[in-house]
């Protein structure tokens, strides 16, 4: 059995081969002009996304933004008086909030939605006396 000592040894050994082999944040800010969160990596390669599709980042102001620091770890993003983190990886793949926030935001997109194909059946719909009127149960 691996005392305290060895198991934080190992996982430091870890972090640092992680390090090596995997690009991580190096810079991160926020660009007002542009409206958007900029990532720079290790590997010279950049990552930018808009803070209102991320969760607890939307309605933030730019002084709130622009306090963003990088986890100790690199492979994430903290804005501390947001009390939003984000595992960069994640925002990476598309996942900028957990999947009930996201659904409801794919769900709000949706509805919006105004494809000749949606317009067409509401007007169908529409020719046939429309939604039914909720009752008062």
């Amino acid at each position: 059995m691996a005392t305290w000592a060895e198991e934080y040894r190992e996982a430091t050994e870890r972090s640092q081969q992680r390090l090596r082999d995997e690009p991580h944040v190096v810079t991160a800010h926020y660009d007002p002009k542009l409206g958007r969160v900029i990532l720079s990596f290790s590997n010279h390669t950049w990552f930018a996304f808009r803070p209102e599709d991320a969760q607890g980042l939307e309605g933030a102001t730019t002084a709130q933004l622009k306090k963003i620091e990088i986890t100790p770890s690199k492979f994430g993003i903290d804005f501390t008086v947001l009390d939003a983190q984000f595992d960069v990886g994640a925002l990476m793949q598309g996942h900028f909030g957990s999947r009930k926030w996201m659904a409801a935001r794919l769900g709000a997109t949706g509805g919006a939605s105004r494809s000749k194909a949606k317009v067409a059946a509401a007007q169908a719909n529409g020719k046939l006396g429309g939604r039914p009127r909720k009752t008062a149960s």
